[in-house]
């Protein structure tokens, strides 16, 4: 039975008709090229409002142990690091593009596909890098997001992948627990990387993925997999999600940082794999001011907080969330 104080959705974005400027400020800022669907479903937990969640009580442990005095970075931006373009990028495809056929490492825990990887497709790093090498898919004809990790190519076509998921962008369906993704706590990675139309709209209406330079041997919902390095109870879980405190003001930053600072007070941030500590995703875009990014380096770890989330969930297997307000 479903908790009754749990029943409220995230009614911000799902009034419509009370006020244009409510609506519009609640839309979702659509994918390039993509009509008739959006990334997550209104009630998704990405799109969940954080503001009026009690902070957790290891808050300040998971802080001290990811580093308070850490600088916030965005992992994303314009030109090229290492021969590669900065960020995670994403490619969009349709029924034009065949199948590929891809061999997983964790094959128990990837979905078959389809994964409709086109000729040259845009891979995290470049196609010379040795890293995440993520591969990133949405079908516009079907509405599904295809996910690779550690993607090299196998020959005519094919692909080897450490593992992969298909998401239908629809649905709030999540992960079997104890599985992976294309991302180590389970989770899509497309919801959560800042685009820079968002930006450029001014609305960053959704959770950031984080990372953390070490996690513990656990997850919390929304995640569905952990890789911890220890058991201890003061270092954060796979899926724990960070809040920019309100003291912050994001009016000394300057208009690319905005949306980002004004996002973390109001969505956080979700802790989505092991890395550097503070590091913010996004989609790699000749139009990003680096410049402009790398003020948010302003931001360190005493700057946030962990909540806690737990009230949000609907249901074990689901992303669906409540209203935190």
């Amino acid at each position: 039975m479903r908790n009754p104080h749990r029943t409220r959705r995230l009614m911000a974005c799902a009034i419509v008709g009370v006020a244009a400027l409510l609506v519009t400020s609640c839309e979702f800022v659509p994918i390039p090229g993509v009509t008739g669907c959006t990334i997550t479903p209104a009630n998704s937990f990405w799109r969940a409002r954080v503001t009026g969640l009690p902070a957790h009580p290891s808050s300040a442990s998971w802080i001290a142990s990811a580093g308070s005095t850490r600088t916030v970075h965005a992992d994303f931006g314009s030109g090229l690091w290492d021969g590669g373009p900065i960020g995670i990028p994403y490619d969009v495809v349709d029924g034009s593009v065949p199948a590929a056929a891809v061999t997983f490492t964790y094959a128990d825990e990837s979905d078959a596909g389809p994964y409709r990887v086109p000729a040259n497709p845009s891979i995290e790093g470049g196609n010379g890098s040795t890293g995440d090498r993520h591969i990133l898919l949405v079908d516009r004809d079907t509405c599904r997001l295809a996910e690779l990790y550690a993607a090299y190519p196998a020959g005519a076509g094919a692909w080897s992948a450490g593992s992969g998921a298909v998401w239908d962008m629809r649905s709030n369906a999540m992960r079997p627990a104890g599985w992976t993704s294309a991302d180590a706590a389970g989770l899509p990675i497309l919801p959560g990387l800042v685009r820079y139309e968002e930006v450029e709209a001014g609305k960053v209406l959704h959770a950031i993925r984080v990372t953390l330079p070490q996690t513990r041997r656990t997850y919390v919902w929304p995640a569905s997999h952990q890789a911890g390095s220890t058991t201890s109870a003061a270092v954060a879980p796979m899926g724990a999600w960070l809040r920019l405190k309100p003291s912050v003001d994001e009016s000394t930053f300057p208009p690319q940082a905005q949306p980002i600072v004004r996002a973390l007070k109001t969505y956080g941030a979700v802790v989505a794999d092991n890395g550097s500590a503070f590091y913010l995703s996004g989609v790699p875009d000749a139009r990003w001011d680096n410049d402009q990014l790398r003020t948010l380096g302003r931001l360190t770890g005493a700057d946030f907080e962990f909540v806690d989330a737990s009230s949000l969930q609907v249901a074990p297997n689901s992303y669906e969330a409540t209203t935190a307000s």
